[in-house]
């Protein structure tokens, strides 16, 4: 499958009740090539209305958290558990996430990372491990398939917790390696 026609079939999508109340698809955004790819958990009310991921204020976080590793967006490949905005910003349901899934695995193929970060818990849980505990396993690395992944608190929730921001910048500070370290081989 084609990018084209994964994006298609994707804005057309209809596989769970999301789909009923979007405005937009958030498909996702960045480069295609990148070895690196930030997945989040689903768009919030301006990610909807734009159609793009982190474009509100959790966004602009996360620009600022890029910038501060030499990364810029552009450089990335950024998506989400879900393409639609659940209802009030809850946490997608497992049925949403279990659809939306095919999706984010297509993409997962065509762009073939070698680091996926995984912006917040629903993101960790759907990616690393069902029962993962974002306070207690974000920052660890994690193999498979000789992808590397790793969580890290989601923007939105440092906002809200400025506790979160110094363990969120050693998350990033061990990215950045990872990024050099794997530039080396």
């Amino acid at each position: 499958m084609t990018w084209q026609e994964l994006e298609s079939l994707c804005m057309a999508c209809e596989m769970c009740p999301l789909s009923k109340g979007r405005t937009n698809v958030v498909f996702g955004v960045g480069n295609r090539q990148s070895e690196i790819m930030f997945v989040g958990e689903g768009p919030g009310y301006h990610e909807d209305m734009r159609g793009e991921p982190f474009v509100g204020a959790a966004g602009q976080l996360l620009d600022k958290m890029l910038a501060a590793i030499d990364l810029d967006r552009r450089a990335a490949y950024i998506a989400n558990i879900v393409k639609c905005r659940p209802p009030g910003n809850r946490d997608p349901l497992s049925e949403e996430q279990n659809a939306c899934l095919y999706w984010l695995r297509r993409q997962f193929a065509l762009i073939r990372p070698k680091i996926i970060v995984c912006l917040g818990r629903v993101a960790a849980r759907a990616i690393i491990d069902q029962n993962f505990k974002i306070t207690r396993e974000r920052g660890v690395w994690f193999e498979r398939k000789g992808v590397h992944i790793i969580a890290t608190f989601h923007p939105s929730a440092i906002l809200r917790d400025e506790e979160k921001k110094r363990p969120a910048w050693e998350d990033f500070k061990s990215i950045r390696d990872k990024i050099k370290l794997l530039a080396r081989t």
